[in-house]
């Protein structure tokens, strides 16, 4: 199966990174952010929006020190800050590429996209088109992904 010694390690590394980065983002996106007036594949339109962890609130102010030996006084806490943003997933945050260069994690990401958005079926015809790929084909992408087949996914063609 691998012919060249180090060949072996190679892929191992590339499925444990795509590995972890999926299960980063899959669990991101079990944790909506979205806000209560915005559809959850809206923000995906507008990439300023998307933040991971959010930038927080204004700090507060330090305390004073004592003077001479004494105890000073204690600070006052800032503004709590806002929740993170809208995990970037949505269509926009997509890599513009050819499908021949679809690397794992992107095929990770287009599926995690399609299982975070609103309407799967509209996001799968809008990543289809883009990519000018099936909807099977991304279906298929998706068993691999939830079934843990990285290498079907590595060795697959993107189209």
């Amino acid at each position: 199966m691998f012919t060249i010694p180090f060949q072996r390690p190679l892929i191992l590394a590339a499925a444990s990174l795509a590995l972890v980065t999926g299960t980063a983002c899959a669990a991101q996106a079990a944790v909506s952010h979205t806000p209560a007036a915005t559809s959850a594949s809206a923000p995906g339109l507008q990439t300023s929006d998307c933040v991971l962890g959010g930038a927080g609130g204004a700090g507060g102010e330090g305390g004073k020190g004592g003077e001479g030996g004494k105890g000073g006084q204690p600070g006052q806490p800032g503004e709590p800050g806002k929740p993170g943003g809208t995990a970037c997933l949505g269509f926009g945050d997509l890599p513009d590429k050819p499908k021949s260069e679809l690397t794992v994690v992107d095929k990770v990401r287009i599926v995690l996209t399609v299982m975070a958005a609103d309407d799967s079926k509209a996001m799968k015809d809008k990543i289809a088109d883009k990519y000018k790929i099936t909807t099977e084909q991304i279906d298929t992408w998706k068993k691999q992904y939830l079934d843990g087949d990285w290498f079907a996914l590595m060795s697959g063609s993107a189209g």
